[in-house]
């Protein structure tokens, strides 16, 4: 088991380095080290490791592949969690393909889950990616009402999103949308 922790160690540092070709070694030698010390949900973490590297390096359908085997574990084992973060790297994948129906629907279907687990930070940063491919497909409206719902659920937004918060405040003003005022507040 040591050997599988200091493999998966090497290939997170190797990814973070960007050597990603050492890392896809390394990952798939983890799997197998996992594997063999009876780890299936640790062999499937890395077997999404060893697809973030393969998209990393370009090879997507390999990618999706490989997230794919891992996240059908996390179902297997019924762990929720890590089955929504699998799908939501393979949605990444997919937005990278140019595929963006299936993209949103796997960042939908993570989404869910985040909300039913009560993981309100994933489900809010789950929205906005979805919010992000809609803008991107030129659904501006749309877009702005679903980056208003993930930016509801994010608890420290970085300066886009808070870039963001404004602007729809702004938005809300002019269109009379957001939270209705009570009787007695004044502009």
């Amino acid at each position: 088991m040591a050997a599988a922790e200091q493999l998966k160690e090497q290939g997170v540092q190797q990814y973070m380095q960007g050597d990603y070709e050492q890392a896809v070694a390394t990952f798939k030698q983890a799997i197998s080290a996992y594997q063999e010390a009876g780890k299936p949900d640790m062999a499937a973490e890395m077997q999404v490791n060893l697809g973030l590297a393969l998209h990393s390096m370009g090879q997507y359908d390999d990618a999706i592949k490989a997230m794919d085997a891992g996240r059908a574990v996390f179902a297997g084992m019924n762990d929720r969690n890590r089955t929504a973060q699998a799908l939501g790297n393979m949605a990444r994948v997919y937005a990278k393909q140019g595929n963006t129906e299936q993209a949103i629907t796997n960042y939908r279907e993570a989404s869910a889950t985040f909300m039913e687990l009560g993981d309100e930070e994933n489900y809010g940063q789950t929205v906005l990616a979805i919010a992000d491919l809609q803008m991107r497909g030129g659904k501006m409206m749309q877009a702005a009402a679903t980056y208003e719902v993930g930016l509801d659920y994010i608890k420290n937004p970085n300066a886009r999103q808070k870039m963001m918060k404004k602007l729809l405040g702004v938005r809300n003003r002019f269109t009379g949308g957001g939270v209705p005022k009570a009787d007695n507040d004044e502009e």
